[in-house]
């Protein structure tokens, strides 16, 4: 069960992540409310996890996490580049936090 709150929080990370470019500097309430309450879910499934996994490998994994669904985000809605380095780059990300989860704890 660990794991599993381990990726929610990452799921969390990214809906925070991407919140911010809508929240204009939080200028705008709605935005910025969801965003926040994005955060706090995200803490909060990291500590549920943090309590059964080692912190290193937890913190990297949900980082790991939210920095590709920020990427493929940002891809999909702000339309920012994709080139072959960005993607060669998220797939070293993608192969560090596999290593990291066979590696265990």
């Amino acid at each position: 069960m660990h794991w599993m709150y381990l990726f929610i929080a990452g799921l969390f990370e990214i809906s925070w992540a991407v919140g911010l470019k809508f929240t204009h500097g939080f200028s705008q309430i709605i935005p910025s409310v969801l965003t926040v309450a994005g955060m706090i879910a995200s803490f909060y499934f990291l500590a549920l996890a943090l309590k059964h996994l080692p912190l290193g490998t937890a913190y990297a994994i949900w980082t790991g996490i939210g920095t590709i669904g920020t990427v493929i985000f940002g891809i999909i809605l702000f339309k920012e580049p994709v080139s072959a380095m960005r993607l060669i780059c998220i797939a070293l990300i993608v192969s560090g936090i596999t290593g990291l989860k066979l590696l265990g704890h």
